[in-house]
């Protein structure tokens, strides 16, 4: 096992990853940009050192200031969270090339899976299904000739993004070219890269994700699904297990060839493989994430599996528990994420939390970075707490979930709070009934009923 380790990462799983390493009794090392001086992983880790200015770009991102760090502390290895570094090909081989054990998949696979493109191809030859799409187009007589085949709509989507950047829905070839140069532009600055192509377009999807994980001994297993279709922008918002569109049959067939297809490229750590579901439930490859999630919360709630601590034991050389291939999924398990953010408009809100109260109580927790007086600074992702409940059956983890959102206290700056609590209560969500469309009815309803409540003014 290994005696210390680096985490190039901040905020809420920087402290995640802080837990795994104190109980498995390693020594942590934290970096920190000067904006985050005073930040909870900087307070209990081991050991911490500055990186750089508060930009990311200074800091988080900076791998020469990384890999200082990592070989002036000794740390033997480095788990880069999620965001950030956590899937960039290079820093991995940095990592490999510096005798640092980079906690994540082999380089070469964080490359190919990162490739959008690429990773579609190479799933459909493993035979996960697939939407029809286009390869890497290079002009937009190509795209418009592509789209004529596959059928619009049609989604121009980045193959190197993430997260809704380079991303346009294009429902007619009058829309197409205008489209394609501002997804090429977007693609460009988010990724350093303008390459773009096309996927069929699903008007009202679901999003359905596989968690996996992988041993340096060949052996992959996966710990059933989440949904996350309630999003914003591409962005999720909340996140469960299982899905109310999953049974036993259908988790079993697709799992396995999950696991057949990543065994076979040599995935190891831990990932996720997302999927779109149609309106007639078919379910095609939509990417990979080759990292920890942000919501791998909900499954270690309904599995009783620490992901994190799993994740050291493999970068360290251990293989997979012979348990782990044959988890049974127990409840239901919700994650909101509480982002610092105006609950009607989104705008992202800086400053310094002046008051908290954090829900507690059977079936909750809750992972955070926050503190009475701590400053949440304007430069990164707004995502300052995860609230995630279980309960028995989906409708004991909704009104678990609705009663700590209600406990759950953050003064001094705005939150999602509100937003999620009316999530909870909406008659579709509990039904089940919904699809990634679902928050932008959801909030044109709200401003209809305000609208109406305020005699139309």
């Amino acid at each position: 096992m290994f005696r210390k380790i680096l985490i190039a990462n901040r905020g809420e799983i920087a402290l995640r990853v802080i837990c795994a390493c104190k109980e498995l009794g390693i020594r942590t090392v934290a970096v920190y940009s000067e904006a985050d001086r005073d930040a909870l992983h900087v307070r209990f880790a081991d050991e911490a050192i500055c990186i750089g200015p508060p930009r990311s770009s200074e800091s988080y991102l900076n791998i020469a200031s990384i890999i200082s760090a990592a070989e002036i502390t000794d740390s033997e290895a480095i788990h880069p969270g999620y965001g950030f570094l956590s899937e960039n090909a290079h820093f991995a081989e940095v990592c490999e090339a510096s005798k640092i054990t980079f906690i994540g998949p082999r380089p070469d696979v964080i490359r190919l899976m990162g490739d959008k493109n690429q990773a579609r191809k190479k799933m459909d030859e493993l035979g996960l299904s697939v939407l029809p799409g286009s390869s890497v187009l290079n002009s937009q007589e190509e795209a418009l000739s592509e789209a004529q085949r596959i059928g619009y709509p049609v989604m121009i989507k980045a193959a190197a993004g993430g997260g809704g950047r380079g991303m346009r829905i294009v429902e007619s070839e009058e829309e197409l070219p205008r489209a394609f140069m501002m997804a090429q532009a977007e693609a460009e600055a988010a990724f350093g890269s303008p390459d773009v192509y096309l996927e069929k377009y699903i008007s009202s999807p679901r999003h359905i994700e596989f968690q996996v994980m992988g041993d340096a001994f060949g052996k992959v297993v996966h710990l059933g699904e989440r949904e996350c279709t309630i999003q914003r922008r591409h962005q999720k918002l909340v996140e469960e297990s299982p899905s109310t569109q999953i049974d036993q049959a259908t988790r079993d067939m697709l799992g396995s060839q999950v696991v057949q297809a990543l065994e076979k490229i040599g995935y190891t750590n831990a990932g996720t493989v997302e999927f779109l579901m149609d309106e007639n439930r078919n379910l095609y490859f939509l990417e990979m994430n080759t990292r920890i999630q942000v919501e791998h919360a909900v499954t270690e709630m309904v599995t009783g599996l620490d992901l994190v601590k799993q994740q050291i034991r493999i970068a360290a050389g251990e293989r997979l528990p012979q348990k782990w291939e044959s988890v049974c999924l127990r409840g239901h398990a919700i994650e909101c994420r509480i982002c610092a953010e105006d609950p009607e408009t989104f705008i992202p809100y800086a400053g310094k939390v002046t008051g908290l109260h954090v829900p507690g109580g059977p079936g909750v927790r809750v992972d955070r970075a926050i503190y009475t007086e701590a400053t949440i600074p304007p430069y990164y992702d707004s995502l300052i707490a995860k609230l995630i409940c279980h309960g028995q059956d989906r409708n004991e983890a909704i009104h678990r979930m609705s009663r700590a959102l209600e406990m759950f206290l953050v003064e001094g700056v705005r939150t999602l709070i509100p937003l999620h609590e009316k999530i909870m209560a909406d008659k579709d969500f509990r039904a089940g009934k919904f699809d990634t469309h679902f928050l932008r009815r959801f909030m044109e309803n709200a401003k209809v009923e305000a609208m109406a409540m305020s005699g139309g003014k």
